[in-house]
């Protein structure tokens, strides 16, 4: 209670401009005080107009006052200092960004609110009169906003109070009275609140795009991470591959060298094998010399004639062949094919190096793809012409309007037997294949019951076995409409689906992301079921339609 009283007695006691206690106190006729100098510095600034009002309640005062010290005031003041008073909490003062005051001098606190009748910004002790004074109850106040000014009509210097929806700008009410006279204007509170709502949808629409950006971040992180530990566990199997190869071509490099050494090592001991011979028999040979030699010089007559025949006989030429020696020994043909083989390994390389490069860069993080269509405007930028093909008919179908539109009949049609005609069920397909593209197109069903859907042209054609159904098969995907309800069929599975009715449907294909889509077309395009798989042949349009009815079914023009 103490602490109140004197935070009280501190508001009593404190000069509305400056926010301290008083200083040199005076009083204005209207019984608010001052301090001296901040209420001069206040009409100072109002000197041009000749008119001097009260900060807090506004009264005017014409001529300027003349200020006297209140001393009574002063005194009391003072001894309130003495007490050791403490002003109440400081409020925090304007920064970067923030409002300040208009009615603080000096430092300005942050303001709190701004009067769109006053067009000014209080702090939280300037704008107490227009919570107290009578004067006030009328004000507009809003939390805090800068720019006030903007505010103003800049014709008739008043609040722009009204919103001309013919112009689309905010405007006073005098300019309702002049050239908006006739245009259609609300109050900008009416205006706020239509905007508003539209806002709140572009909101949910910014919201909606952030998450699926993030998710596209997070599925671009997880690509990310995938690579980083492919792209490691790829380089470890390639130097493991290149390890081997280097290690077979060394291999290749150690047996040529081998090879030439065993050539050397055989040459080598056939020619010390042949040298060894020759020696032996050159031995044999001067051994014999001698002995000619000395049979010759020998004066013994008898035994000249006892020698002479063994020793006179020519040598035996022995088994050993005629040496030719090659003086010019040389390895060229060896190393040319070893350069061939060089050249040859080299050239296969830089043409598997061009395959392998190719093969790198077809290895990617992400792929590119323009948004999927949010309208329908978006939607027919990839609408297609397609037509139904005579030969698929069934009997009971009749096409019409250049073949865009088939009706069930009940009485039997004359056709030519075809390979490619469905001779059970009430089926016929469109003539163009379509495949890694967009593809947009509408159908409009009356009458009946029908299916709508895709096929691979493999589809079977004869006999009733669901195999030939839309839908009921693996080549296949429909959406069964009726008159009161949806179903989506793929392999003879199905998904009931809770949707208003339409009679206009919208096909959308992306056969390379692998979506079929189908909506409910009217001033929206409502998605009923979308399938998601992987496509992988040409795709065919298809219809159904009811057993023994009048049902129709209609390609729409679009384009």
């Amino acid at each position: 209670m103490a602490e109140a009283n004197i935070l009280v007695a501190h508001d009593q006691f404190s000069c509305s401009v400056c926010l301290e206690l008083l200083k040199d106190p005076v009083t204005t006729a209207c019984g608010h005080s001052y301090c001296m100098g901040c209420i001069k510095n206040c009409w100072d600034q109002t000197d041009h107009t000749g008119v001097y009002s009260c900060p807090q309640c506004r009264e005017t005062f014409t001529p300027r006052p003349v200020l006297r010290r209140n001393t009574m005031l002063a005194e009391v003041v003072e001894k309130l200092k003495k007490t050791g008073l403490k002003p109440p909490p400081a409020q925090s003062y304007a920064g970067p960004g923030d409002v300040p005051c208009d009615f603080c001098t000096g430092r300005k606190f942050k303001a709190v609110k701004s009067c769109l009748t006053c067009l000014a910004s209080y702090c939280e002790t300037h704008v107490k009169p227009h919570y107290e004074g009578a004067a006030f109850k009328r004000h507009k106040l809003i939390n805090a906003i800068g720019n006030l000014e903007q505010k103003l009509c800049a014709e008739h210097q008043r609040l722009c109070e009204v919103f001309c929806r013919t112009d689309q700008t905010c405007i006073c009410l005098l300019c309702t009275q002049g050239k908006h006279r006739s245009h259609d204007t609300v109050s900008t509170e009416t205006e706020r609140t239509g905007k508003q709502k539209q806002l709140g949808e572009t909101q949910t629409e910014i919201q909606q795009r952030i998450k699926e950006r993030l998710k596209e971040v997070e599925k671009l992180k997880q690509a990310v991470k995938l690579l980083k530990r492919s792209t490691c566990i790829e380089i470890k199997e390639n130097e493991k591959i290149f390890t081997e190869l280097i290690r077979s071509i060394e291999k290749i490099h150690i047996e040529v060298i081998e090879l030439i050494g065993a050539n050397k090592k055989a040459a080598v001991n056939q020619a010390e094998g042949r040298m060894k011979k020759l020696e032996q028999e050159i031995a044999e040979l001067r051994r014999r010399n001698i002995e000619v030699k000395q049979l010759s010089e020998t004066e013994d007559h008898i035994h000249f004639l006892q020698n002479f025949q063994p020793l006179c006989a020519p040598p035996e030429a022995g088994d050993l062949p005629s040496v030719t020696v090659n003086t010019d020994i040389y390895f060229g043909a060896v190393r040319k094919a070893v350069s061939e083989l060089k050249d040859h390994i080299e050239d296969f390389c830089k043409e598997e190096l061009v395959k392998i490069t190719k093969t790198v860069y077809e290895v990617s993080v992400y792929s590119l793809q323009a948004p999927e269509p949010r309208n329908r405007a978006e939607f027919l930028k990839y609408s297609c012409r397609l037509t139904l093909d005579h030969n698929t008919a069934h009997k009971n179908l009749r096409l019409s309007e250049g073949n865009r539109k088939v009706t069930q009949k009940r009485e039997t049609q004359r056709c030519p037997d075809h390979s490619e005609r469905f001779d059970y069920w009430p089926q016929v397909l469109c003539r163009e294949g379509l495949s890694g593209t967009r593809c947009y197109w509408e159908i409009e069903c009356s009458g009946g019951g029908a299916s709508i859907g895709v096929t691979y042209k493999g589809i079977d054609r004869k006999g009733g076995d669901r195999s030939c159904l839309l839908g009921c098969n693996d080549k296949s995907w429909s959406l069964f409409c009726s008159d009161s309800s949806f179903s989506a069929w793929h392999n003879n599975n199905h998904t009931a689906i809770t949707a208003p009715r339409s009679h206009r449907i919208g096909v959308y294909l992306d056969f390379n992301v692998g979506t079929l889509s189908f909506y409910g077309v009217s001033d929206t395009m409502t998605l009923l079921h979308r399938f998601q798989t992987t496509f992988t042949d040409l795709l065919y349009l298809g219809f159904r339609l009811d057993w023994f009815s009048d049902s129709t079914v209609t390609i729409c023009q679009l384009n």
